[in-house]
């Protein structure tokens, strides 16, 4: 998926964008905190399974609003 750096910088105004790219970061640090551990207890297997899913919302979202920024058709 190619992303238009220029775009994604202009997007740092967006406000839901800036909030959601926060929100990714967060998951993707709490998601490594996850993968550095050898063995996963039962809640931290669903709690990983969970911050996936939620992962990729955000970044669907996020490539909504930038297709959004870039005048092509964008599906909530």
């Amino acid at each position: 998926m190619s992303q238009d750096p220029e775009t994604h910088h202009d997007l740092g105004g967006n406000d839901e964008y800036r909030r959601l790219e926060e929100q990714h970061h967060e998951y993707e640090h709490r998601l490594q905190s996850l993968t550095d551990k050898l063995v996963l207890s039962d809640e931290e297997q669903l709690e990983e399974n969970t911050l996936k899913k939620k992962k990729l919302q955000v970044k669907d979202r996020m490539e909504a609003i930038a297709r959004q920024a870039r005048g092509g058709a964008a599906h909530p």
